[in-house]
């Protein structure tokens, strides 16, 4: 009976025009980009620069009254791993290094864009030796 049960279920769901949804919907709900995604901090660089700039700042150093700097210890990968970036934009994060108030979720920015941004935002952190 167990087995005729995990054969009907999926077929009622079909029937219903119901599908379930696939690992890359799943991810996108959680802000996440697919697992074999490849980032490239290149094409993160215009898209920081398009999303993050105003309130993080061109080079990364912040802007008064609006966002904190990326180019910080606080933002380094072992105190914000990269999930946080991804939270934060899909999310909105709360202020709680800063004063400078929430950060709004970003909902015009794809999980794919956000690996992108991530890219960039690491690697310019690793070349301000911030790791």
């Amino acid at each position: 009976m167990n087995e005729l049960r995990w054969m009907v279920v999926p077929m009622l769901l079909l029937v219903a025009g119901c599908s379930l949804p696939n690992e890359e919907e799943r991810l996108a709900e959680q802000g996440l980009p697919p697992t074999d995604f490849v980032a490239s901090s290149e094409q993160g660089r215009g898209l920081y620069q398009q999303y993050c700039a105003e309130c993080h700042g061109r080079q990364m150093r912040g802007v008064e009254l609006k966002g904190p700097p990326l180019m910080h210890g606080y933002y380094k990968p072992g105190h914000h791993a990269d999930l946080a970036f991804y939270r934060a934009v899909k999310f909105g994060a709360q202020a709680h290094h800063w004063q400078f108030g929430d950060m709004p979720a970003q909902p015009e920015v794809s999980p794919k864009q956000v690996a992108h941004i991530v890219a960039f935002v690491r690697e310019r952190q690793r070349r301000g030796g911030i790791q």
